[in-house]
């Protein structure tokens, strides 16, 4: 309730002090009612004592330690609970109208300690969007920009580095370790990390995306194209496939094997440490559907920029 006037004075109340005046109605008690407020006695005394001052009147008698309402409260207890009680109605009408929004949304996600969390969020999104249906895919990240172009999926979680340019984006608090996944009988299998001169001249099995490519050739300090590359793919679960076979080493980030252990298969941390974080992405200036908008909106709530650093 807000810019009521009151012998030219502005009078300016919210639910919250109004709230507090009964709680001290029906307790009769300044200290129980801070109490069952969980707030503390002198936060509670002043906020009362501002809203006596705002209304120009005393809502108490007080004796020692014990309220009544005085001849003002009384009028003022039932003005404060048919305001509350209406406040209440309005936003139970307002929560029951957004448990009716639903729809799907659609998300892409890289193999990543991102896939594992992602659900979480779906999980907890629901609670307030029970009829919010989700279509959940893993890709790389060449596939889940094309679609994102497309139209075809709403929301993209993809592993840097990402041209982010032509998108809009949220840096998200997921990070990951570079290393390389081989078997366990593997000489290099029982290193704490691998240096440079470890991994050259394996056979690599590598992402297929070509700025991906052109990063880890940068740590190794050589040529894309001198590179023993044996295979490339689009998700990392076929590159394991081929690591069990003995076919090659596969360079990828540690959250990959997190997902689904493999058997047979360690994963060793490149040296020095390779650091490399997550976006979601989704196309610039385009119209979202209700649920969409809701649960983008949500993730960016529980993801800001104080979020604490998330690894494998």
């Amino acid at each position: 309730m807000k810019n009521t006037e009151r012998g030219g004075a502005q009078m300016e109340l919210d639910i919250r002090v109004l709230k507090y005046f009964l709680a001290i109605a029906k307790a009769g008690n300044m200290t129980q009612a801070a109490k069952d407020l969980h707030i503390t006695q002198p936060t509670l005394s002043r906020q009362i004592a501002d809203m006596e001052k705002d209304l120009g009147t005393e809502l108490f008698v007080r004796k020692r330690r014990h309220l009544t309402l005085s001849d003002s409260g009384f009028l003022f207890q039932q003005r404060a609970k048919e305001i509350v009680a209406l406040a209440d109605k309005a936003r139970r009408e307002i929560a029951e109208q957004e448990e009716r929004i639903g729809g799907i949304v659609t998300i892409d996600c890289v193999e990543s300690v991102a896939s594992r969390l992602l659900p979480e969020t779906m999980s907890a999104f629901s609670r307030d969007y029970p009829l919010v249906c989700y279509e959940l895919y893993s890709a790389d990240g060449n596939d889940i920009r094309e679609k994102i172009d497309r139209g075809s999926i709403d929301l993209g979680i993809l592993l840097e580095p990402v041209e982010t340019a032509k998108y809009d984006f949220l840096r998200l608090p997921f990070y990951e370790r570079w290393g390389i996944a081989l078997r366990e009988n593997s000489p290099l299998a029982n290193k704490e990390a691998l240096t440079t001169e470890d991994i050259q001249g394996l056979p690599l099995i590598i992402p297929r995306r070509t700025i991906v490519i052109e990063e880890i050739a940068r740590w190794l300090g050589m040529e894309a194209d001198s590179l023993n590359i044996v295979a490339s793919h689009n998700l990392p679960t076929n590159g394991l496939l081929l690591v069990q076979q003995g076919i090659g080493c596969l360079i990828c980030v540690q959250g990959s094997l997190a997902i689904r252990p493999p058997q047979g298969i360690r994963f060793v941390p490149l040296a020095p440490e390779r650091i490399t974080g997550h976006v979601l992405a989704w196309k610039k200036n385009h119209a979202f559907s209700t649920a969409t908008t809701r649960f983008l909106q949500f993730i960016q709530s529980r993801y800001n920029n104080s979020a604490p650093p998330i690894f494998p």
